[in-house]
């Protein structure tokens, strides 16, 4: 087995271990009492930390093969549909708040009248959604700067110093200009290799950029929230990256496509 092959797999295995994590992470927020104050606060900080864990791992990946990263191939075609700069968007887990809010209200509506208090999203208060709505506008602000960033880069890749600034990347033969002029299209040459590893270098950067907001989003919408409303989401959240992956697996096995676990 060659050295792709096993930096592949140890992707894959990463990922694996990450949806292992979640799963263990949902049952203890599910069996979760939310009357204890510490201990909802210990296993929201807790869920938060396995994410920044899961970050750093992806940093030093993406070192390696940023590529892969973008469109991973352990993940099904319904997760890979979904992604941004090689996951969800950080904006996601601010709508996930719009959405779980406005359903956990509508269905404790009458229980909300007669004065029942559970504590979760639907009791988000005026000013905690002032902030999430402040919050929203900046972190969509960011991720626009990010997109324009990758499709410059998609447009204008070159070998270059990777540990450049993008708006400093000068191009020797950026690999528009190395396709044109081909004798033979898709003929791989030194330029190509040197422009393909500048673009995976520099999707690297880009990449942890990404992962950087999204774990920050997700620290600042947690740090709005009350402990046990902070619970409510990361249930929320893991239920839906779980079922994403799960629904998606039977979906690619509808359609004839399966993934390969590492060995």
């Amino acid at each position: 087995m060659d050295s792709s092959s096993n930096l592949h797999n140890q992707f894959h295995s990463c990922f694996n271990d990450w949806i292992d994590q979640q799963n263990r992470d949902l049952h203890e927020l599910v069996a979760a009492d939310i009357s204890d104050g510490a201990q909802t606060k210990r296993l929201v900080e807790k869920g938060v930390q396995h994410f920044e864990d899961y970050c750093g791992k992806r940093a030093v990946m993406a070192q390696h093969d940023a590529t892969s990263l973008m469109s991973p191939a352990w993940c099904t075609s319904l997760e890979n549909a979904a992604l941004w700069v090689g996951g969800c968007r950080p904006s996601l887990s601010i709508r996930l708040v719009y959405s779980v809010c406005g359903s956990e209200l509508d269905e404790q509506l009458e229980e909300f009248l007669r004065g029942v208090r559970k504590g979760n999203l639907a009791e988000i208060s005026g000013q905690q959604l002032h902030m999430i709505n402040a919050l929203h506008c900046r972190i969509v602000k960011e991720e626009d700067k990010i997109s324009a960033r990758i499709a410059t880069l998609q447009l204008c890749t070159h070998a270059c110093d990777a540990h450049a600034r993008i708006q400093e990347e000068i191009a020797d033969k950026p690999l528009a200009v190395i396709a044109k002029g081909a004798e033979r299209v898709g003929e791989w040459s030194r330029d190509v290799e040197r422009a393909a590893n500048a673009h995976s270098l520099s999707l690297a950067g880009i990449l942890v950029e990404a992962d950087r907001l999204r774990l920050s989003t997700f620290k600042e919408l947690m740090a709005i929230l009350t402990p046990s409303q902070a619970l409510d989401l990361l249930i929320a959240t893991k239920k839906l990256h779980i079922s994403m992956h799960e629904w998606g697996k039977t979906r690619d096995c509808h359609f004839g496509k399966t993934t390969i676990s590492p060995p």
